[in-house]
C-alpha cells in the first residue's frame, strides 16, 4: 500500500507514514474523533484449504493497517465447519502468514474457543424471544425465504414458546435429533428487503469430528453468527472483509447490538483480488488437487501462497504486489503480469547470475590443450557490484544450448553456425569448424576453435562479434532437473461459464515441462532449497524441495521477458 505523511491531528505524529486507502482514511478519522482509542484488526481464515494470493492481500491489509497505526492484529481461525477443516490447513496457514513477514504474537484464536459462549449467547437470544428452533428442511427454508422481489413467509415453528425452544435447543446439543432435522434461527424480519435478515440460521446439527474439540459438539454455529461475536469478544475495532459480505453487514450489526451491545466492532468491505489466468475459489483449488490436475496444494502452478513460495516467489515480491494493486471498493481483475513484474524487480538485484544449459549440445575446442582447466572470473550480478564475482571452470569440452546452433542459419541469427564466431560469456571467442552427426542425421557434437587472445577482460577482448552465449564446462558440470512452468489455464477467465464448459477443460496441457538432462555450473553444487538464481538468458529459478545431494531440481519462477512493464511504458 502506498504511503504518505499523515497530519499530526490524527494523533499519530506528523512524520508517521500510513497506507493510502479508504480504510486508512476511516481509521485516521476514527482516531482523530475519538471513536476508537486504538486499532485492533484480525485475519480470520477458514482452515478448509491452503491460502491463496487473494488471502495474501487480506493478510497484508489487516496486519499492515494494525502495524501502521500502532495497533494489534489477531489470527483467528473460522473453524465452524468440521466436515471440511483439517489440522494440516491450520498449520499451513500459520506458516504462510509468518512467511509473508507477519506475526500475531500471543493473539492466536479459534472460533471453536467460543463454542460455549456462542451456545450461551444463543440461549440468551431464545430467552429474549429473538431465536427459535425450526423443523423446516434446508429446501423448505429456502422456499419460505422468498425472493429479491417477494417477501418471505414465516416458518410454522416461528412462534414456538420460549420454553419449548430452550428445551429443543438443549436436546439438539445433546444429540437427540438427526443431522439436518432442526436448526436454530434468529427471529428478525421475513419481509426484510435484505435476504440475510430473513430469520438466518444460527446453528445446525452436524455430527462431524472437530479438529480441536473432537466429538464434544454435534451442533455448530454459522459463520454469520460466530464471526461478529468473536470480533466483539476480542475487542476488534475494524473488521475488514471482502465485498461479498457487504449485504451481511446489517446482520453483523444485529448480532452485535442484540448480544454484545456497546462493543466496538464495525465491518468494512474492500474489493477482493481477482487474477487472470487462474481460479481463486477454494472449492475449485481443492478440486484441482483432489482430482490430480496438479501435484498438491503447493504445486508451483497453483496460486496458493505455498505454491508461490515453492515456485520461488519471495515474500517481499508478494507484499509489493499487494501494495501496488491497492485497496478499492469495486471489483476488478489484475493482470498476472504485474505479479511476475514484482518478482523480477525483487530478484533483479538480489539473484546471483549463473550459467545453466537446459538442452545441452557438446562442443570440443580442438586447439585447446587436453586435460587442462582454467578458472575464469565472472561477475555475480551486474546490477549489484557488492555481489562480487566467482570462479568458473573453462576447458576443452563445453556445452551450449542446442538452440544456440543452426546448421543453416536464418537471417539475423547471431548465434553459432558453421564458420561463424560467438563469444562465450566471460571467456573467449570461438569459431565453429565442423559438425558431427549420428546415423539418423542428428547433430551430436560441434568441433570448434578458440582464440586465446580474446579472453574477456584481456588485451584483445575488444574484438567484436555479434553473439554472446552462456555455457558450462563438461568435466565440472552439475546435472540437474529443470521444471519450466507456464500459466495453468489457457484463457484469461477460466471461471467464466458462458461457453458451458467446466473450468478444468481450460487447463493448459503444457503448463509444466520437465527437462531431465540439464547442466549447471559447479557454483550451484551446494545450492539449498529456496535459493534463487538468474540462469543467464533463461529467467529466474529456485531450488525445489525435491532436490537431493547430487540431484538438484530447479523451478523456473519467471522468464526474463517483462511484458507487463513494457505495456505500462507504452501506455504512458
Amino acid at each position: 500500500m502506498t504511503t504518505a505523511g499523515t497530519p499530526d491531528e490524527a494523533g499519530l505524529g506528523a512524520n508517521r507514514d500510513l497506507p493510502v486507502n479508504f480504510i486508512q482514511d476511516i481509521i485516521s478519522n476514527d482516531l482523530k474523533t475519538g471513536k476508537v482509542r486504538s486499532i485492533h484488526t484480525r485475519f480470520p481464515p477458514e482452515p478448509n484449504g491452503y491460502l491463496h494470493i487473494g488471502h495474501a492481500k487480506s493478510i497484508c491489509l489487516n496486519f499492515g493497517l494494525a502495524k501502521a497505526n500502532n495497533g494489534l492484529c489477531n489470527l483467528r481461525f473460522d473453524d465452524t465447519n468440521p466436515s471440511k477443516e483439517e489440522t494440516e490447513f491450520v498449520e499451513s496457514i500459520m506458516r504462510d502468514v509468518r512467511w509473508l513477514g507477519f506475526d500475531w504474537d500471543d493473539r492466536l484464536y479459534y472460533a471453536s474457543d467460543y463454542f460455549q459462549d456462542c451456545y450461551d449467547w444463543a440461549v440468551q437470544l431464545i430467552k429474549e424471544g429473538k431465536a427459535y428452533v425450526c423443523d423446516l428442511s434446508a429446501e423448505e427454508i429456502r422456499a419460505y425465504r422468498g425472493t429479491l422481489t417477494e417477501p418471505g413467509k414465516d416458518s410454522p415453528y416461528r412462534n414456538r414458546s420460549i420454553e419449548e425452544n430452550l428445551d429443543l435447543f438443549e436436546r439438539m446439543k445433546n444429540g437427540e435429533f438427526p443431522d439436518g432435522s432442526r436448526v436454530l434461527r434468529a427471529k428478525i424480519d421475513m419481509a426484510s428487503p435484505n435476504m440475510n435478515m430473513r430469520d438466518p440460521v444460527l446453528y445446525r446439527i452436524m455430527r462431524a469430528t472437530h479438529h480441536r474439540t473432537g466429538d464434544k459438539w454435534c451442533i455448530y454455529p454459522m459463520y454469520d453468527y460466530s464471526h461478529p461475536l468473536g470480533d466483539a469478544k476480542e475487542n476488534i475495532t475494524h473488521s475488514v472483509c471482502t465485498l461479498e459480505f457487504a449485504d451481511h453487514r446489517p446482520l453483523y450489526d444485529w448480532f452485535i447490538e442484540n448480544v454484545r451491545p456497546g462493543s466496538e466492532p464495525h465491518q468494512y468491505e474492500f474489493a477482493r483480488l481477482n487474477l487472470n489466468y487462474t481460479v481463486m475459489s477454494k472449492r475449485k483449488l481443492r478440486r484441482l488437487v483432489e482430482e490430480g490436475f496438479v501435484n498438491g496444494w503447493d504445486d508451483p502452478r497453483m496460486p496458493t501462497i505455498s505454491g508461490l513460495r515453492r515456485r520461488g516467489y519471495t515474500p517481499e515480491s508478494i507484499r509489493d504486489f499487494c501494495e501496488r494493486i491497492g485497496v478499492a471498493k469495486r471489483d476488478s481483475v489484475v493482470d498476472i503480469g504485474l505479479l511476475e513484474h514484482c518478482i523480477r524487480e525483487d530478484l533483479n538485484k538480489k539473484a546471483q547470475r549463473v550459467m545453466a544449459v537446459l538442452k545441452p549440445l557438446k562442443i570440443v575446442l580442438t586447439n585447446y590443450p587436453e586435460n587442462q582447466v582454467e578458472w575464469l572470473e565472472i561477475e555475480n550480478n551486474p546490477e549489484n557490484s557488492a555481489a562480487g564475482s566467482r570462479k568458473v571452470p573453462f576447458g576443452r569440452e563445453l556445452y551450449i544450448e542446442q538452440d544456440d546452433f543452426m546448421e543453416v542459419p536464418v537471417k539475423k541469427f547471431f548465434r553459432l553456425f558453421p564458420g561463424g564466431e560467438v563469444r562465450l560469456k566471460g571467456a573467449f571467442i570461438i569459431k565453429c569448424e565442423k559438425v558431427a552427426k549420428d546415423a539418423e542425421g542428428n547433430i551430436v557434437q560441434l568441433y570448434c576453435t578458440y582464440d586465446p587472445d580474446t579472453r574477456s577482460g584481456g588485451p584483445a577482448s575488444g574484438r567484436k562479434v555479434k553473439g554472446t552465449l552462456h555455457w558450462v564446462e563438461a568435466s565440472h558440470a552439475i546435472p540437474a532437473e529443470v521444471r519450466l512452468y507456464e500459466k495453468l489455464f489457457l484463457v484469461e477467465d477460466p471461471d467464466s461459464d458462458e461457453d458451458g464448459t467446466d473450468f478444468v477443460t481450460k487447463i493448459n496441457p503444457n503448463s509444466l515441462q520437465v527437462l531431465n538432462n540439464c547442466l549447471v555450473e559447479p557454483e550451484l553444487a551446494e545450492a539449498q532449497v529456496e535459493d534463487r538464481f538468474q540462469f543467464l538468458r533463461h529467467g529466474y529459478f529456485s531450488v525445489d524441495p525435491d532436490s537431493k545431494p547430487g540431484a538438484l531440481v530447479f523451478n523456473r519462477i519467471v522468464s526474463l521477458r517483462d511484458s507487463w512493464a513494457k505495456i505500462q511504458k507504452t501506455a504512458q
